[in-house]
Order: C-alpha cells, then sequence, then structure tokens
C-alpha cells in the first residue's frame, strides 16, 4: 500500500478493511518515518505494532 492511501484511509469514515500478513487490522496511524504504520487487530485485543506500509493490503 502507498502512504498517500494510508493517510486516505486514516481520515475515512468508512470501514475500509486492510490486511497484514492475512490479519485484519485497523490503522491507528501513519508513523513519523513515512514508511511504517502503527496498527492494531481487529476485534477485543487492542495490542499495537507498528509495521511497514508496504506490507499493508487493502481487501
Amino acid at each position: 500500500m502507498d502512504i498517500r492511501r494510508v493517510k486516505q484511509i486514516i481520515s475515512s469514515t468508512a470501514d475500509i478493511e486492510v490486511k497484514y500478513n492475512g490479519t485484519s487490522v485497523w490503522i491507528d496511524q501513519l508513523n513519523e518515518d513515512g514508511r511504517t504504520a502503527t496498527v492494531h487487530l481487529r476485534g477485543p485485543l487492542e495490542e499495537r505494532t507498528i509495521v511497514e506500509v508496504a506490507e499493508l493490503v487493502e481487501e
């Protein structure tokens, strides 16, 4: 995924499905380095992880 699309998804009110390694995640923020984002799993667990933006896939 590219940085422009990550910014659009973060600012959108729509429920846009994004996956990281085949698992649905919410994008919390684009990090200052511009290459990584903080995400958490959809569902009751809210453990946050920093991932490469290039590894995110929009479904």
